[in-house]
């Protein structure tokens, strides 16, 4: 890292800790909105108790509970609160992108981290080792879960806490951002009797809202499911969910072997991490079970290469998997700010649109954009939208899998066969105006 990446610049200066200065009314006028659920962890050393009651101290608490609460309130998914060597920082990741906030003073930068970690029922004495806890705390009548993570670092701790809020939980598969071709294909799959659906991206691309939104589209009371997951994310009503515990022998796949014995209909696997897990995956889908799970690949057709690397046997992949499924999440424009634009209909063909569609624009195409407002804090989106990458296997494919052919020829087939790629998916996103050329090309960037 370069010497002067932790030096603030002096906008930075401006927006946070000048910024959080004025804005120390809004924490009082805020005192109550937030209650902690505490869970005793019967604790009583002394030194522990000494660090709790600096770190109870009126002034932390309200602070605290502003970083939590405005968080929450801006509909950010991360709060990331970091020390530096004279500053701290605080940063919200709102629609997938990181954005500054108004930081505290660094001089109480500890005693934050200190309130959060008896928040979290962790030992507020240890700084050297890495911690993970679960903060619960109550806005109104909706009960929150903060999963929290404690770095050490060079300047102090840094804490990321994710945020999970159920009410905000989007469960409705045609809300999720499917166009009608592919919702088709998709429900056509998840209704199979038995095989393997995978589902991939890299972290925070949505994955666990379209196994949730598919298990709640197929949760009845004549289907038994069960899910293993690490961590449960959401309390899915009428199906037995099952975290993982590695410290046990609670693994993925021990977790597996044992749903086997439950007269399941239905599993979803967090995730295949390794052959083991594949295999037994496999196993259930050959012996009658729907299983649902998710890989990390950049595409839909790399998760055959990707299971072939794990060991496990071309036949076996083609005769279980039955759709792989590549998502990502763009940026929406902003509804109050969101202005026409045109651009030359030719420039749309470096974007990835077929020549034969070319005609349905003339010479001019009209695209759209955020000008940026108080709503979507300047920036131009608010919310976000899914697109979906859809590969059925296909009797082609299948003989391509057994001979292991290489991913660019089943990618090719796959599109011959109508699969759309990322690119294509969030092309048709923009023409639709519901997001940017510049928010396709940020997140489709491997998929030229």
């Amino acid at each position: 890292m370069k010497e002067d990446d932790d030096t603030p610049t002096p906008k930075q200066d401006i927006d946070t800790s000048n910024a959080f200065s004025s804005i120390m009314s809004e924490i009082t006028a805020t005192e109550g909105e937030l209650e902690l659920i505490e869970e005793d962890d019967g604790s009583d050393m002394q030194d522990i108790t000494r660090i709790r009651k600096e770190s109870e101290g009126a002034p932390v608490v309200k602070m605290v509970n502003f970083i939590i609460l405005n968080a929450i309130k801006k509909g950010a998914s991360d709060i990331h609160i970091e020390p530096f060597e004279k500053f701290a920082r605080i940063r919200y990741r709102i629609d997938g992108i990181l954005q500054l906030q108004p930081a505290p003073p660094r001089k109480i930068y500890n005693s934050i981290v200190a309130r959060l970690k008896v928040m979290a029922s962790l030992d507020v004495t240890e700084k050297r080792r890495p911690q993970d806890g679960r903060i619960k705390v109550r806005i109104g009548n909706k009960e929150i879960d903060l999963r929290s993570s404690f770095l050490p670092s060079n300047f102090g701790e840094k804490v990321v806490m994710r945020i999970l809020d159920s009410s905000s939980l989007c469960l409705d598969l045609t809300q999720l951002g499917f166009d009608k071709q592919d919702m088709v294909k998709f429900n056509e799959s998840i209704n199979e009797p038995n095989g393997i659906i995978l589902v991939t991206g890299p972290t925070g691309s949505g994955k666990t809202t379209t196994l949730y939104s598919t298990l709640t589209a197929l949760n009845r009371p004549d289907v038994n499911i069960i899910t293993i997951e690490d961590p449960v994310e959401y309390v899915l009503k009428g199906i037995i969910q099952v975290q993982t515990q590695n410290e046990v022998g609670l693994t993925f796949a021990a977790g597996l072997r044992s749903f086997l014995r439950q007269d399941p209909d239905i599993i979803m696997v967090g995730e295949i991490r390794d052959k083991e897990t594949a295999e037994i995956s496999i196993n259930a889908a050959l012996t009658g079970h729907l299983v649902l799970s998710t890989l990390h690949t950049n595409d839909a057709p790399s998760v055959v290469s990707r299971l072939d690397n794990m060991g496990i046997e071309p036949y076996h992949i083609s005769s279980t998997v039955i759709l792989a499924l590549a998502q990502r999440l763009v940026r929406k424009i902003c509804t109050n700010c969101k202005r026409p634009y045109e651009v030359d209909a030719d420039i749309l063909l470096s974007y990835g649109l077929l020549e034969e569609d070319l005609e349905n624009f003339g010479t001019k195409a009209t695209l759209y954009k955020g000008e940026g407002c108080n709503i979507c804090s300047e920036s131009g989106y608010k919310g976000r939208i899914g697109i979906y990458e859809i590969m059925k296997i296909t009797e082609n494919l299948k003989i391509l899998i057994n001979d292991r052919a290489p991913t660019n020829e089943i990618k090719a087939e796959a599109v011959k066969g109508g699969m759309r790629t990322l690119r294509e998916a969030s092309l048709k996103k923009v023409l639709d105006g519901d997001t940017s050329i510049d928010e396709m090309l940020r997140v489709t960037s491997g998929d030229s």
